[in-house]
């Protein structure tokens, strides 16, 4: 048997009314998951449980099967895994994003939280560079990761400020930032990071690069997401399985590693619609060859809620059924071999609210053999999903359903 799960991160979201009161997944063409939905198992998931924001890393490492209560210690910690900086017990990593902030009057406003997707490569020279101002002082380190999302590791840091309170700049698109300045524990060195970020920044040759063609700059580190290093048990150990992760987001590569899988990193894939789609259809399959099980990431529906773009948001959700969708499903079909597909996304990133949200999200799973049998499709969608009344809200009975066809 052979497992797959395709996640298209954020696709669901809420009633739009330029689309007639449609959401996005019901607007959308989607023949691909439809015929998932038809085929087996359809219905709602809750991947955030009460209390828990609804961050994508509480939600995926609900949708790989390990409880948030047990192993969530915060964001930054995964990331720190898929880019390779070992953690101490002691140490406290945080997301570092690289944002665009205005003043407009006597507000500061969250301009972009991506500093207008700048390029890895621009990313990583203010970053290094940034990191080599500071010379480790207080045993602060930075590290480039990819595109705006980047790492701060606290070495050594004192006892409990993993527990700061910081909002993730994604929820102030166009906002201002009064408010939502880290409160807690540690809160003062991290405003003070962030201040010294932007006097840096304000000359550095990038941001000069930037502004010359017309492009946001990135005007100021924004810390979040903090925590210790988690413990977490394989999903080989678990239920004796080998397998893959393919995300062009940091997050879902550490989770992929701290999970025991073998992270593939694909050409090419960017995290937004322009992501090199065809590329991760190929590595999965690849990698089925060998292993048992196969997990694609697809972060550009989220981007574009988070953009609040309507129109990249149907454009992602359906190049994620059409180039990523369909063409696994062929090449399952093809092998001969027994399959069981689990297709669905992390949390809803509604395109009006531009962040997530802590609805239970449609999923839809079927084997190989039924997906034959049926000629009936369901639409795969929010509404879709309710009308099954399926609702799950078990993590270990919802990756235990996947893996032992329960």
């Amino acid at each position: 048997m052979k497992y797959v799960i395709l996640i298209g991160d954020g696709m669901s979201d809420e009633p739009v009314e330029r689309l007639g009161g449609k959401t996005p997944l019901e607007a959308a063409k989607t023949p691909n998951m439809d015929s998932i939905a038809g085929a087996g198992r359809f219905g709602l998931y809750a991947t955030v449980p009460e209390g828990y924001p609804p961050g994508s890393d509480v939600a995926n490492l609900s949708i790989l099967g390990f409880p948030p209560a047990k192993y969530y210690t915060g964001r930054a910690p995964l990331e720190a895994a898929s880019i390779g900086v070992e953690l101490s017990s002691t140490d406290v990593a945080y997301r570092c994003n690289l944002v665009t902030l205005v003043e407009n009057g006597e507000s500061t406003i969250m301009d972009d939280y991506s500093a207008g997707h700048i390029t890895t490569e621009e990313a990583a020279e203010l970053v290094r560079d940034f990191d080599a101002e500071l010379a480790g002082s207080d045993g602060i380190r930075f590290y480039p990761g990819t595109s705006y999302r980047h790492l701060m590791v606290w070495e050594n840091a004192p006892e409990g400020v993993s527990g700061v309170d910081a909002t993730p700049p994604h929820d102030i698109s166009d906002r201002s930032i009064e408010g939502h300045l880290p409160i807690g524990p540690g809160a003062e060195k991290m405003a003070e990071l962030m201040e010294r970020s932007q006097a840096f920044f304000r000359g550095h040759p990038v941001n000069k690069r930037r502004i010359a063609e017309g492009k946001k700059p990135a005007t100021s580190i924004w810390l979040w997401g903090q925590g210790l290093r988690p413990a977490m048990t394989t999903i080989s150990e678990r239920f004796g399985v080998e397998g893959s992760m393919i995300s062009a987001v940091d997050l879902m590569k550490g989770i992929g590693i701290y999970a025991g899988l073998e992270v593939l990193n694909v050409p090419g894939a960017t995290g937004y619609i322009d992501t090199n789609y065809e590329g991760k259809v190929s590595y999965a399959m690849e990698s089925l060859r060998e292993k048992d099980f196969v997990c694609i990431h697809v972060e550009a529906p989220d981007e574009a809620g988070h953009q609040g773009s309507l129109e990249d948001k149907l454009t992602a959700i359906e190049d994620f059924d059409s180039k990523v969708v369909g063409p696994v499903l062929t090449a399952l079909k093809a092998t001969g071999e027994e399959f069981t597909v689990l297709v669905l996304n992390d949390h809803p990133t509604p395109v009006e609210l531009k962040t997530h949200t802590s609805d239970p999200v449609p999923f839809a799973r079927c084997t190989g053999a039924e997906l034959a049998a049926t000629t009936e499709a369901a639409k795969f969608s929010e509404n879709g999903a309710k009308a099954t009344g399926l609702v799950v809200d078990d993590t270990d009975r919802f990756i235990e359903a996947f893996f032992r066809g329960e």
